[in-house]
């Protein structure tokens, strides 16, 4: 179940992804969510401070995951790294509304609110993935040590071109199956892919 909130979250970010920011009004979210304008007023206050809201909640999800990958202690840090592509290769599949929106807000962005808390949170990975390198460094477990900012982007960077380009690519291969029977398989190979290159940039070997 989920909360009266959170429904009218969910509702805006489909609206928001599909418009963009200005091109929805409240109106149409309190349609969507099927409940009374005034109820956006009562939970957000205003359009501008559910989107803040939306953005917050969305972001705040996969920090808490990652932060609780960082904590493991039954796993190395290889497994670590992978777990972590895993989750956000996941988020991009099944979010991909809010990160359509993500994508517009990096490049347009005007509200210093959500400006300051992309960058927050993208130095928080950064941070994560800095410490991860560090203690496999010293373990052994890594043997190269690729400048960390590259590491971040050739993550997120291959994500996302590959989230957008999924229709094309689906084209060009003359591929007949069903929409989630692909959807699937490409998240299953652009998972791996990722995996091969961050191996290679950090001089894992698996067998070693």
């Amino acid at each position: 179940m989920i909360s009266k909130e959170e429904n009218i979250l969910f509702a805006a970010e489909k609206l928001f992804a599909e418009k963009g920011f200005e091109g929805t009004s409240t109106r149409e979210i309190a349609k969507a969510a099927n409940v009374n304008i005034s109820m956006i007023s009562y939970y957000f206050g205003s359009k501008e401070k559910l989107y803040e809201k939306l953005v917050e909640y969305r972001m705040n999800e996969g920090q808490f995951f990652s932060k609780d990958i960082l904590e493991r202690t039954d796993i190395n840090d290889w497994q670590k790294i992978e777990k972590i592509v895993d989750q956000f290769a996941g988020r991009v599949r099944h979010h991909k509304c809010f990160y359509r929106i993500m994508q517009r807000e990096q490049l347009h962005t005007q509200n210093p609110h959500i400006v300051d808390f992309l960058k927050q949170t993208k130095i928080g990975f950064i941070s994560m993935y800095s410490k991860i390198l560090e203690s496999g460094l010293k373990k052994g477990i890594f043997t190269k040590n690729p400048p960390i900012y590259l590491l971040h982007s050739t993550v997120s960077g291959t994500l996302f071109y590959a989230s957008n380009a999924k229709e094309m690519y689906k084209e060009f291969l003359n591929n007949t199956d069903d929409e989630e029977v692909f959807d699937h398989i490409y998240y299953t190979e652009l998972n791996t892919h990722i995996k091969y290159l961050l191996k290679d940039l950090l001089g894992y070997e698996e067998n070693k």
